[in-house]
């Protein structure tokens, strides 16, 4: 860290506290060639964690988003905004625990189906018709089956 008035490299702390709620560390500092004072903050940098699209695009994965789809899905159904809270929490550390920082949303979208299939059925189902793009009923009456299926 240089000395915002001579530019010398060497300082000392002489002070340091949390701000801005944790989210920063405020270090007073002072120079040692000029002797003067100077304040500077550490803030953590956040890399962001990516979803790779269909057509290839990267996009930054979002946990609102995410939360958005699921309620719309489980919209009035049993299904308590703890449970979704907790589907969600699982997705995030999945993507979080990519070792390449990127996923497919391919994956996101087939592991959210296999918890919402365990969680309700209904939602399941209609998260399936918007993830998957069902062209026509058949393709539709097929995943009910597929669903009634695997109920037995």
């Amino acid at each position: 860290m240089n000395c915002p008035f001579c530019a010398h490299p060497k300082d000392k702390v002489v002070d340091s506290r949390e701000a801005n709620n944790g989210e920063a560390i405020r270090r007073r500092r002072e120079c040692l060639a000029c002797g003067r004072r100077f304040t500077s903050y550490e803030r953590i940098e956040e890399i962001p964690y990516l979803v790779i699209k269909k057509d290839g695009r990267r996009e930054a994965f979002d946990r609102a988003k995410l939360t958005a789809g699921l309620h719309t899905a489980c919209e009035k159904r049993p299904v308590s905004a703890k449970a979704i809270e907790a589907v969600v929490d699982e997705i995030e550390a999945m993507v979080h625990d990519s070792p390449e920082r990127e996923v497919e949303a391919r994956v996101v979208g087939e592991r959210v189906m296999e918890k919402l299939k365990e969680l309700d059925k209904v939602a399941y189902v209609r998260f399936a018709s918007v993830y998957r793009r069902f062209e026509d009923v058949q393709e539709f009456m097929s995943e009910l089956r597929d669903l009634l299926e695997t109920r037995k």
